[in-house]
């Protein structure tokens, strides 16, 4: 045992057969190169803790495990952040794909990630905030185009699974409520691929054959993924176009689709969507009673006025004679009265008759008397202006062939014969010397 013990304390513990003394770099090194030797390239999903992006663009978070059990450092250099889709932020759940490394400076286990995409629900409700926004920018969720909701509809269409417990439920309410109300569904998947397109086909046969008051869109709960048929846009669109109001009961209180949101109407469960649908039964009756009670009252008022006019007709009525009598001595005054204006109108009419007579005989003498005097003012200038009278004062008037009348010395010469008239007769006279006023002496012979 001594020999034993001897040995023991010969042998170097920290050494043993080929066993080699690394260097911290130079182990880490090794470490590394065996990661990347072995995991190049590997897709890992987690959810993302403590993000932070550095002022030179690089990425750097802790990618975690949900329950909490494991995490690992990540690093996404500048080159791979630049070509992100989507923010990464805190509790998201993300699939990254990148290579094992060690950060040899603290000798750290870490993932250098290459690219980065929201996982499952992360990625579902990324897409379904994309879509959302594209249709609110439309309009369609705008509270100006909501319709209001029939509270006394005839007939109530519901597009559901026929196997669904909602449509159960929501059957069982409105028989409960409204036993009035006439239901018809419209069945479709509510899940599933192909789901959204039959979805919209049911709702479209509930439009082209606009034979409901309300429709209903009810779905029990579920996942995400579950619900994601009432995420389609070509659903939405069509619930947007429907000619009756639309109600949805999609999932729970907390879930909410896109076609909650085009909705006339959004209920948390399929029972309330039901609830709000149709009015109670009991409140119709008790709507119906007091109508009545209105009506009756209206009705009876009515009667007593009406009654009321006719017992005063009846007092007029009560003595037909009286009336008659009233009636022939009316007509026999207006009688009266025509009698005796129709002579009177016959004198008036008389003398304005004679007064007009007058007036015109009387224009008629000024007439002819302003018209004689005209005359006899244009007979005297005619007087004035005859040649005769004034022949008849001594005045001649000499003419010859040549002239009807000559009025100047230059018109005749000596020799000439010319005619002279006088008042009384004509004198043949022969020209024997032309003489000019004011020069002296014959005129000049030509």
């Amino acid at each position: 045992m001594a020999e034993d013990a001897g040995l023991s304390r010969d042998r170097d513990p920290l050494r043993g057969p080929g066993l080699m003394v690394w260097e911290v770099p130079a182990l880490l090194q090794a470490v590394g190169d065996a990661l990347n030797t072995r995991f190049a390239a590997v897709a890992v999903r987690g959810e993302i803790s403590g993000f932070s992006r550095a002022a030179s663009g690089h990425c750097y978070f802790t990618l975690k495990a949900q329950d909490g059990s494991a995490a690992l450092r990540c690093a996404m250099f500048r080159r791979a952040a630049v070509l992100l889709e989507v923010a990464p932020r805190d509790g998201m759940v993300v699939e990254v794909r990148g290579r094992v490394a060690v950060y040899e400076a603290r000798g750290e286990l870490q993932l250098i990630v290459e690219a980065l995409r929201p996982a499952g629900a992360g990625a579902l409700m990324e897409q379904f905030l994309r879509l959302k926004a594209r249709l609110q920018a439309q309009g369609l969720f705008d509270a100006a185009r909501k319709r209001p909701v029939n509270p006394y509809p005839r007939r109530i269409g519901i597009v559901s699974s026929l196997g669904a417990a909602a449509l159960h439920d929501v059957v069982t309410a409105l028989a409960r409520r409204a036993p009035q109300v006439e239901l018809i569904v419209y069945p479709s998947p509510v899940q599933g691929a192909g789901a959204a397109a039959q979805l919209t086909a049911a709702v479209l046969q509930a439009s082209a054959r606009a034979e409901v008051d309300t429709l209903l869109l009810c779905r029990g709960g579920g996942s995400v993924e579950d619900l994601w048929a009432f995420n389609d846009e070509q659903l939405v669109h069509v619930l947007a176009a429907a000619p009756m109001p639309v109600i949805s009961g999609i999932g729970h209180e907390t879930d909410f689709t896109l076609c909650d949101f085009v909705a006339d109407l959004r209920a948390p469960t399929p029972t309330a969507a039901a609830e709000l649908a149709a009015t109670p039964r009991e409140d119709c009756l008790a709507a119906l009673t007091h109508a009545e009670r209105r009506l009756s009252l209206r009705l009876h008022a009515s009667l007593d006025r009406q009654a009321q006019a006719l017992d005063r007709l009846t007092l007029r009525l009560h003595k037909p004679s009286e009336l008659l009598r009233r009636e022939q001595q009316r007509l026999q005054g207006l009688a009266q009265r025509l009698g005796l204006a129709a002579p009177q109108g016959v004198a008036r009419q008389a003398r304005q008759l004679m007064h007009l007579a007058q007036r015109l005989l009387v224009a008629q003498r000024h007439q002819r008397a302003s018209a004689t005097q005209g005359l006899t003012a244009v007979a005297a200038r005619l007087q004035a202006l005859d040649p005769s009278r004034v022949l008849a004062r001594g005045y001649a008037w000499v003419s010859d062939d040549g002239h009807p009348a000559i009025t100047s010395v230059d018109q005749v010469q000596p020799g000439r014969q010319v005619t002279i008239t006088l008042a009384d007769g004509r004198v043949q006279s022969v020209v024997q010397e032309v003489l000019r006023d004011g020069r002296p002496g014959p005129l000049p012979q030509r």
